[in-house]
Parts: C-alpha cells; structure tokens; sequence
C-alpha cells in the first residue's frame, strides 16, 4: 500500500504536504536498530516502513519447516482482532472449556461434567516446563518424607526431543539421560529407557511425533516396561507425554492407539494448539491425570481481578486472541472436521512421499504413520548433499530444512517437508517438480565441476604424470582462463 504523508519542515516547523511515502524523506533516512529515535513521524508512514521490511520474510505458507499453522479461517481472524486487547488472566471461562474438551479428547478419567486439570500456555515448551515441574515437586516431596536426598533429580528422554527438554533440564537443574539413536531407528527405543531409569529420575518422556521424522514412540510398551520395573523396585517412576505435534493428530486419525490417560502411568499430556490444533501461533496445553499429580503449593491463588483464580504459569499476563481462536476451531470443526483434516494432510503427505520415490534419488526416512512430513535423505550424497539442495529450493520460494540426526546417527543428513492443513495436493506435486529440476541443476554442475577439475589437472601433469602443486590464486587463474575459452568457443557473433 503506498499512502500520503504529510510532515513538518525541521527548519519552518509548517507542514509539508508529500503526494506519496516514496518522495518523502522517510524513504531516505536510515531505519532505527539501536536506539529510539528521538522524532516522531506519522504513522502511515511508520506502517509503510516496517511493511517494506516484511517483504524479505519467507513467505509463510511455503515454509515447509514449521509446524506452526498458516491459515484460519476469515472469520477466526476477525475473532482475534477483536480480542487482541483482551488480557488471558481477565478470561474465566473459555481456556477452562478448552481444556475441559481436551482432556476428554485425551480420554482423561474425568467425569462428562467434571471439570479437568490444565492450562494455557503459550507454547508446548512452557507446557512442559510446568508438567516437569510438576514431577521434580512431586518426586521432592516423596523422598523429603522418605528421609533420601532429593538433590538430583533427573529425566529420561530420547535424543531426539525438542530443544525445549534440554531447557527445561538447565533451567531447573534436572539431569537429562538421554536413549541415544541409531541409524535406522530414530525414536527412543523403550527398553533402553526403562534400563537408564534410577530412583532420581523424576519421569521418562515419550514423544508422540517426533520433530526429525514424525514417528509416534511406543507409550504403551513403555508404560508395560515401567510398571514391571516399579513393582521390582518399589519407585514410582511416571511418564509425560509429549505430545506436542501428535496430539491433534492420533485421537482422529489413530483412536485404538494407546498412548493417553488410559495408559496408567501417564500423568501429564503436552499438545501445541498452534500446530496441529490448527491456531496461529502462540498457544499450547498441558493436561493433567488427577489433581493428586499437580502439587498445590505450585498453585498460586490471586483476587485482584476481582475473583479468586487459581494460577500456574511461568507468566501472568498475555493474549487472549489464540485461546479465543482455539476454542473456535474446537466447536467449528469438531470431531469430525478435524478428523478430515487430518486425513487430507495424510493423503497430502502419500503423494509428495509417492513424488519423492519416484526420483529413485532418495531414502524416506519417516514412517507412513504419525505426524504428516515425509523426511528423507540423499542415497548419493558424493557429488552434493541435502543442504545444496535445501539452498536451492529457496530460489523457488520453498523453506525446507536440512539436518543432521542427533548422537549416534550424526552421519545421516536428511530434508524434512511438513504436510500442514493449508498444503494442496497442487503444492506437493510442484514440490516435487522443482526438486527434480534441482537434481538436474545439480547433477550438471557436478559433471562440469568434475570435467574441469581433470582438464586442469590434466594441464598442470608433465611428461612423467606428476601433478606440479600450486598456490590457490594461481588455480584460480586457470579456472578463469579455462571458463574463458568455453565462452568464446559459443560465440556467434551477435551481440
């Protein structure tokens, strides 16, 4: 949008009249990064600046490497707008009704009008921080009254979790044992885990959906495993759930799967509303099994809002427009939407695996259950690797990162395209299209890469074969020399 402006003369303090932004001084003077300026100035053209400035962002709907939902509905929109001012701590009712319909999701043993234990927060990683503060407090208070030291508390996870898991550790002096990964097997593996827990460790973390391949781990063996090892050892070791990309996705797509509150030892779920609750960003959930599993003394009560409200966050005020939105989505959609939904990013991600496959260039390294993406890695990386080709893409317009696997599996680098609601089947088949344009770019590349490579080597051999060493300018004199000849051998003449 380009807008009048009009401004005052520094010299005659009288207003100046500009016909557009762009002959205004604003265009000129350099942008504040540092301090604040100490002149005001209109405000059209304070939006048309940082609006210029938001034109070098990625476009967001082809960011490939977030989970974070993209699109909502029109009239969600205008829902948040109307509630950006609104303050979350001043809202009584619709983060209880979401968390209430979640818990019930999340087959909590609650009963149909009882009122379920959880919060809002403004991400999976402040969810986490609380249900894992949640067990430090609780497995603290047992050995204080079992007279044992209570000073080292750990946590078992694969090393595969989110960075949020190894905050949550230093932040709050938490040890964290994690299952190394092998290759082919990147989830943690539930034996493995059961074997590292002691009787400081605080609970064992499973993930269903992990962020490098979208696998679901196996709650339920590891719930079997665990209570077979409590009942040797008399601990009562417990598991959170993270389920921070899976947990809009599983109750829909796979109901028969037991990884929730029916598992015994759950005590704790994490699910991101904002990624597959399909919520802008930020907004998370943590539910808990039973009130006995969130300690009270780390539930404050306050009434200076006019009520008593029970709180526990890690931060008292914040929007309220995302709960708003997420209580949207959940009578909007309901069940059967958001089981539809699902299934699309499911039938999305099959044709883009499908298109991928088909190069015959890469290994899929995701599994066909879990969370929508397909992750998959190079089965030549001799000539290029994935991070050339994720360098490339960005020329299209896609976002697609290129990783490494965490300990163990370091070796394996992979690409990794998440499938979210607003992904067409159009957008996977082009995807797929420039990546096979990509593949020819750089496949000829390296073939002219390799001819010149020998045509030099070649020049700089003598009569005996031995390859005379030089200094790097002079190298790269001849590759200028070398590339100059091609050139004018195409010459036609015309220019």
């Amino acid at each position: 949008m380009v807008v009048s402006v009009a401004a005052t003369d520094s010299d005659t303090a009288q207003p100046v009249q500009y016909s557009t932004f762009f002959a205004s001084r604003y265009v000129r003077d350099p942008l504040p990064r540092f301090r604040m300026p100490e002149q005001s100035i209109p405000r059209e053209a304070a939006y048309q600046i940082i609006n210029d400035e938001l034109m070098l962002d990625g476009n967001p709907r082809l960011n490939l490497a977030s989970f974070v939902t993209t699109w909502m509905e029109p009239e969600c929109d205008k829902l948040i707008m109307d509630s950006v001012n609104k303050n979350y701590v001043d809202m009584d009712e619709y983060p209880n009704r979401c968390v209430n319909m979640i818990a019930h999701l999340f087959n909590a043993p609650i009963k149909e009008d009882e009122t379920a234990i959880g919060v809002g927060t403004v991400g999976s990683s402040e969810a986490i921080m609380l249900a894992g503060l949640a067990f430090k407090r609780k497995w603290q208070n047992k050995r204080k009254e079992q007279g044992k030291p209570c000073d080292k508390p750990n946590i078992v996870t694969g090393a595969n979790v989110q960075v949020c898991w190894e905050k949550f550790a230093r932040y709050f002096e938490v040890e964290l044992k994690e299952v190394k990964l092998s290759e082919g097997y990147y989830v943690m593996d539930p034996v493995k885990a059961v074997e590292m827990v002691d009787e400081n460790t605080i609970c064992v973390a499973a993930i269903l959906g992990s962020t490098l391949t979208g696998e679901f781990e196996d709650v339920k063996l590891l719930n079997n495993l665990l209570t077979e090892k409590n009942k040797e050892t008399g601990w009562d070791v417990p598991i959170h759930v993270d389920a921070a990309s899976g947990g809009f996705i599983a109750p829909f797509l796979y109901p028969e799967l037991e990884w929730d509150f029916r598992l015994p030892l759950v005590k704790s779920i994490n699910v991101s509303g904002h990624k597959y609750g399909l919520v802008y960003p930020g907004v998370g959930w943590v539910i808990w099994r039973s009130k006995e599993d969130l300690p009270e003394e780390l539930i404050f009560h306050i009434n200076y809002l006019g009520t008593d409200q029970p709180t526990f966050t890690l931060n008292f005020s914040k929007g309220s427009s995302q709960i708003i939105a997420q209580y949207y989505q959940l009578i909007r959609l309901g069940f059967e939407g958001y089981k539809n939904i699902m299934q699309n990013c499911m039938e999305n991600t099959a044709i883009l695996r499908e298109g991928i496959e088909a190069t015959g260039r890469f290994e899929i390294l995701s599994k066909e259950a879990g969370v929508p993406l397909v992750a998959f890695s190079l089965k030549d990386s001799g000539r290029y690797t994935v991070f050339d080709i994720s360098e490339n893409l960005r020329r299209f317009g896609w976002i697609v990162p290129a990783y490494t696997m965490p300990a163990n599996a370091e070796h394996v680098a992979v690409l990794r395209v998440v499938i979210r609601e607003d992904f067409s089947r159009s957008l996977a088949e082009r995807l797929v299209s420039d990546i096979v344009k990509i593949l020819h770019e750089l496949d000829a590349h390296s073939a002219q890469v390799l001819k010149i490579s020998s045509a030099i080597a070649k020049q700089q051999s003598g009569d005996d074969g031995v390859v005379t060493k030089k200094s790097v300018l002079e190298t790269e004199r001849e590759i200028f020399a070398y590339w100059r000849d091609q050139v004018k051998k195409k010459q036609t003449g015309i220019c």
